[in-house]
């Protein structure tokens, strides 16, 4: 069902916080068809009817589609009279009883992905404060499906055919692991947090399929988050960049993995993480 998709749990949150932040007593929204130009709202937070439920909004129609054909937030004190809008949706906000509105776009690379709005039962001004908490919201949602399309995009790029181990190719598959390994703890959907680190250990499995049967370390998953990313060439201070963490913890996690492997140099560590099967 569309309600218990990823993206709807991720908007229905950022709706959530909008309203808790802003003191807001309405907030909806909805993601938006592949080609951009058309939102439908399927996520209601304080409405009392369902008057907006599965309201389709196309692009430059109503506020909503305002704010996808700019691009850009957009707000009126007072929907039912406001000149700023086309009426298509008047009937819908009516029942409801909505006056003041804001709408703010969900942009990820440049395509409007959906749209936040928050709205009054009351004829007033919202104030730059609550525009900013609703942009705000609208950025969380943005970071959650860049996070969800690079993993995606990375998950497909590891279920191509692979090459064999060695040589510049299989760089590539270590480069997508070690890519993997640090967009994970990111992904807030378990199930595709789950089918990522899967590919992990198909993309480590695939060098030598039987390494880790033999030689089990135990590693703690950060160790091996780190070590994807030594593998790659990075520093220790690229490395905290890419996994978020501080530089030092980079350091101690590549030292308790060194001492677990029994490797006196990073390049060791690398090396016996492969031969462990945790590493491609």
């Amino acid at each position: 069902m569309a309600a218990d998709t990823a993206e709807a749990v991720e908007m229905r949150g950022a709706l959530a916080r909008l309203r808790r932040v802003t003191g807001l007593p309405v907030a909806f929204g909805g993601l938006a068809d592949p080609g951009g130009r058309l939102v439908r709202i399927s996520e209601l937070s304080g409405t009392a009817t369902p008057a907006l439920s599965a309201l389709a909004v196309s692009s430059g129609s109503g506020l909503g589609g305002k704010a996808v054909a700019l691009a850009r937030p957009c707000t009126v004190s007072d929907y039912p009279v406001s000149r700023q809008i086309s009426h298509e949706y008047d009937m819908a906000v009516a029942t409801e009883g909505l006056r003041s509105v804001l709408a703010v776009p969900v942009v990820v690379r440049r395509r409007v992905r959906g749209v936040l709005y928050g709205a009054l039962r009351t004829a007033r001004p919202l104030g730059d404060r609550t525009l900013e908490a609703a942009v705000a919201a609208a950025r969380d949602v943005e970071q959650a499906l860049v996070v969800r399309d690079e993993a995606r995009a990375l998950i497909a790029l590891a279920h191509e055919p692979g090459p064999a181990a060695g040589g510049a190719a299989w760089e590539e598959v270590r480069e997508a692991h070690g890519a993997l390994r640090a967009l994970a703890p990111r992904v807030a959907d378990p199930a595709l947090r789950a089918e990522v680190l899967s590919v992990c250990d198909r993309l480590a499995e695939a060098a030598d399929p039987a390494a880790g049967a033999a030689y089990d370390v135990g590693l703690a998953p950060r160790e091996v988050d780190v070590l994807a990313c030594v593998a790659t060439g990075a520093t220790n201070a690229a490395a905290a960049e890419r996994l978020g963490l501080r530089p030092e913890t980079v350091k101690g996690y590549l030292r308790s993995a060194m001492r677990r492997l029994g490797a006196n140099t990073r390049l060791e560590a690398v090396v016996a993480a492969r031969r462990a099967g945790l590493l491609p």
